[in-house]
C-alpha cells in the first residue's frame, strides 16, 4: 500500500521526483523515486527529519500548536513534508518548476490514510 501511494503522489504532481514515508529517527519505511531523479530521497528525508524536529520544538515552545506541514525551496528542488503523527512523516521532492499546490494537496489527502495504516 505504501509504495503505491508514494508512486501516486510523485506521478500525480507535475515535476514530482520522489516521495518517502519515514520516521522521525531518519529510518525510511518506504520510498519511491523516478529513475532519473537527481537526488537520493532517503538522504533528503534523513536530513530534513532533523529540521522538522527542530521546527516541532519551536512551535511547541511558542505554543503555536502541532506542526502539520513544512516546505522549503532551494535552487535545485522543492521539498514538502507532511507530518502524519508523532512518529512519521511523508516527504515529496519536486523540481523547482514543479506544481507545489498539487503536491501539497496530494500529501494532505494521503496523510490521514497513512495515519490509519500506521495505527
Amino acid at each position: 500500500m505504501f509504495k503505491e501511494a508514494l508512486e501516486g503522489v510523485v506521478h500525480g504532481t507535475d515535476g514530482g521526483l520522489a516521495s518517502l514515508l519515514m520516521d522521525f529517527e531518519g529510518i525510511p519505511l518506504e520510498s519511491y523515486a523516478l529513475d532519473d531523479s537527481p537526488f537520493d530521497i532517503e538522504a533528503v528525508g534523513a536530513e530534513v527529519s532533523v529540521v522538522v524536529k527542530a521546527i516541532q520544538r519551536a512551535t511547541e515552545m511558542l505554543e503555536a500548536g502541532d506542526t502539520k506541514e513544512v516546505a522549503f525551496k532551494s535552487g535545485r528542488l522543492i521539498t514538502l513534508i507532511r507530518v502524519i503523527n508523532e512518529n512519521y512523516f511523508i516527504a515529496l521532492t519536486l523540481s523547482p518548476e514543479g506544481n507545489l499546490g498539487k503536491g501539497r494537496f496530494l500529501l494532505r489527502v494521503l496523510a490521514p490514510k497513512l495515519h490509519e495504516e500506521l495505527a
